[in-house]
């Protein structure tokens, strides 16, 4: 039973202000050893803020903190900073990553905790530990490679192992699952239950209702920075959680049909990237088109989309509406292509910047006129992105780095659908994004298909290549395995192509 086991950490009262503005409020949480405790909600519906205070990054403007000692005991404490909950026995793993760029893997898992021998630093030692928390999240590397050159997914995983070294009793996630494959998801679930049996309390924020459910043993839900509810494993079912979440139900959407005469408007002959010089790709997207290129980490969708974008130098071909593409990323962009990365915090953003600066970029650039900005008409341009974007808090002078995730994402969204590119490419367009707010960003991807955009979009979910996709392009290998129409893939078709099984139809990746 859950009741039976033991609180390690109690919250009672916590709330948050910024600026008088109310993040969170009146939050009562038990956490419990041997129990997984999903926190989810909207984005901006204080997830991230909750943590934050459990993990001694911000402090509770109201409310108390208890954390039980070796015998089980609770009592009030104060976490002044991450050291003090370290010292509490709580780590947190950020949904965006903080790893030391400049250091090795070893180096930023014991960064501050560096083991030492005779006063000197062990470096043996501390790569040998390394090795055995890298292996217990799955990830076989060096601990001697710098962190600056891993992807995405292997850094979360680092993250994960960082987090997992202090031997914390209370391990706080967000957005663990964000950034990994199928399997790497599977391998963290499993080290998550291997934990709880363990009698570790874990705490974690996910977008993913499928991993909750699959996890879970009980789940807290937030909106507008309030519980909305609490419930237990075998209480609950995915509607319920919906409705929780977002109060009111999901709609599906409905499939798009798309002209079968639409002109060709981004086509790629034998592109090939940096790192991909062997294995060309060709595809076309007519106007209109939604084409979701789905695949394992490595496989070469990032590539192909920072390629297309003139990001990274290409061989091959790219073609906008029948005429060569040439030039770096800003040439493309005054053609009209666009592009969202994936990391939007490293790449895609101004985090110290407010969102109006953020938003009106793109617009910026393509509407002044000797280096002049008509600053009366970017208020007003901001104001309607903030509207049709469903921003949350809905104020241009904040702070992009005080956005959730999911407004962040919103907000670089938005830069470019203010200006409707000829041609939208997106990397993991809601990665880290709710349940509400992934339907509100695919409803806008829809709308400017629909106005005559080709869109292109890579996704590690499955879910999202099949609800958002009119045609899915899957890729094994820096190349295309196969294509599949949307009303004939399936996840089992779709992993199929990508672990290298046999392509029954389109085997050569083309389509126009």
């Amino acid at each position: 039973m859950t009741s039976e086991r033991p609180v390690l950490l109690r919250v009672r009262g916590v709330g948050r202000r910024y600026a008088g503005v109310t993040a969170l409020a009146a939050i009562d949480v038990d956490v419990r050893g041997g129990e997984v405790l999903a926190i989810i909600g909207e984005n901006g519906a204080g997830k991230s803020t909750l943590l934050k205070i459990l993990s001694g990054v911000v402090q509770p403007s109201e409310g108390t903190l208890e954390v039980a000692d070796a015998r089980g005991a609770l009592g009030g404490v104060e976490l002044d900073g991450v050291r003090d909950a370290t010292r509490a026995g709580i780590a947190l793993v950020h949904q965006e990553l903080n790893l030391a760029e400049n250091l090795d893997v070893a180096g930023s898992i014991y960064l501050g905790r560096e083991p030492s021998r005779f006063g000197f630093l062990d470096r043996a030692r501390m790569r040998a530990d390394a090795r055995k928390w890298l292996a217990r999240v799955g990830l076989e590397i060096d601990p001697g490679t710098l962190c600056g050159t891993l992807p995405i997914a292997q850094r979360q995983l680092v993250e994960i192992a960082k987090a997992l070294s202090t031997e914390s009793r209370v391990l706080i996630l967000d957005e663990p699952t964000s950034s990994l494959t199928m399997r790497e998801t599977d391998r963290l679930l499993e080290i998550m239950d291997e934990l709880r049996r363990a009698g570790v309390a874990v705490v974690f924020v996910s977008h993913h209702l499928d991993e909750v459910m699959k996890i879970a043993d009980r789940v807290i839900v937030l909106r507008d920075g309030r519980k909305t509810g609490e419930l237990v494993r075998g209480e609950y079912d995915r509607a319920m959680i919906e409705r929780l979440m977002v109060g009111r139900d999901i709609a599906a959407s409905a499939r798009r049909e798309v002209a079968a005469n639409a002109a060709v408007r981004l086509e790629i002959a034998s592109l090939t990237s940096a790192h991909r010089r062997r294995r060309p790709v060709s595809f076309a997207v007519r106007a209109g088109e939604i084409v979701g290129l789905a695949g394992l980490v490595g496989a070469g969708r990032t590539e192909i989309l920072e390629a297309i974008a003139g990001v990274t130098t290409h061989g091959g071909e790219v073609r906008l509406d029948g005429s060569a593409l040439a030039g770096d990323a800003s040439s493309r962009v005054r053609r009209g292509v666009a592009i969202v990365p994936e990391d939007r915090a490293r790449n895609g953003l101004f985090l110290e910047n407010p969102v109006a600066m953020n938003m009106s970029l793109a617009w910026i650039d393509r509407t002044s006129r000797a280096r002049l900005v008509d600053q009366r008409a970017e208020p007003s341009l901001v104001s309607r992105m903030i509207a049709r974007m469903q921003l949350r808090p809905p104020q241009p002078a904040r702070r992009v780095q005080t956005l959730s995730g999911g407004n962040q994402q919103k907000t670089v969204i938005g830069r470019w659908l203010a200006v409707d590119p000829k041609v939208l490419l997106l990397d993991e367009p809601t990665r880290g994004v709710d349940v509400g707010a992934r339907a509100e960003i695919h409803a806008e991807v829809r709308r400017l298909a629909e106005a005559g955009s080709a869109v292109v979009f890579a996704s590690s979910e499955l879910e999202e290549v099949l609800l958002l996709a009119d045609r899915i392009i899957v890729m094994h290998d820096g190349a295309i395995a196969g294509e599949l129409a949307a009303h004939e893939a399936t996840e089992v078709a779709i992993m199929h192509l990508a672990t290298g099984g046999a392509a029954h139809a389109h085997p050569t990746g083309t389509h126009a």
